[in-house]
């Protein structure tokens, strides 16, 4: 990124590693903000999730002046593996009330102050930025990592979850070229991004 893109906020670290992911309904932020967590299904979970930041991209559900940008983040506490029943009680006999879920526990909810909206995007599934992308970028594409950028991102993550013991290296390639589809597009691989949104739904249920 050009030393002459001026930081238009400083929330988090230069060299912090951030999750974007998607707040379906009002309702998930209202979770976040007072119950302190966020929930992937284990089924479309990111394979990496040892990161310091959730940011979390709003959908038209939030109506015209929220909808399609990032307002919120939180610095992340953990996570665990449970089930959707186990989190959301009163909801028992949801269909996918047995499905396990990851619950990330998160600190406190953040503004993002201004916004970082979609241009052209405007369906999302998970997204790895770093802290001087976030701080930066005027649009969700500012976010998108490039080139040998992407790269080194790959490779914090890869540490990190080596270093927690999530995975094997074995199981983690040290080159992109040896990555799936699905990280390619959370690293910001166009052509990866299209492939999954054209057959994942957005939202996480």
């Amino acid at each position: 990124m050009s030393s002459a893109y001026s930081p238009l906020r400083s929330i988090v670290s230069e060299d912090a590693i951030v999750l974007i992911a998607v707040l379906p309904q009002p309702r998930d932020l209202e979770i976040a903000r007072v119950l302190g967590w966020y929930r992937i299904p284990l089924r479309s979970a990111p394979k990496v999730l040892s990161v310091d930041y959730l940011a979390f991209y709003q959908t038209a559900a939030f109506g015209e002046e929220k909808r399609w940008g990032i307002h919120y983040l939180a610095a992340v506490r953990g996570y665990e593996l449970t089930t959707r029943a186990d989190l959301l009680r009163q909801e028992a006999d949801h269909p996918r009330a047995h499905e396990e879920y990851y619950k990330i526990q998160l600190g406190e909810i953040q503004s993002v102050t201004p916004p970082i909206y979609a241009r052209r995007w405007r369906r999302l599934t998970f997204l790895y930025t770093t802290g001087e992308r976030l701080n930066r970028a005027a649009t969700l594409q500012d976010l998108v990592v490039r080139d040998e950028e992407r790269l080194i991102l790959w490779r914090g993550l890869r540490e990190r979850a080596l270093h927690q013991q999530t995975y094997t290296a074995q199981e983690l390639p040290d080159f992109l070229e040896g990555l799936d589809v699905f990280l390619l597009a959370m690293l910001g691989d166009r052509k990866s991004i299209q492939e999954i949104q054209n057959v994942y739904p957005l939202g996480h249920g």
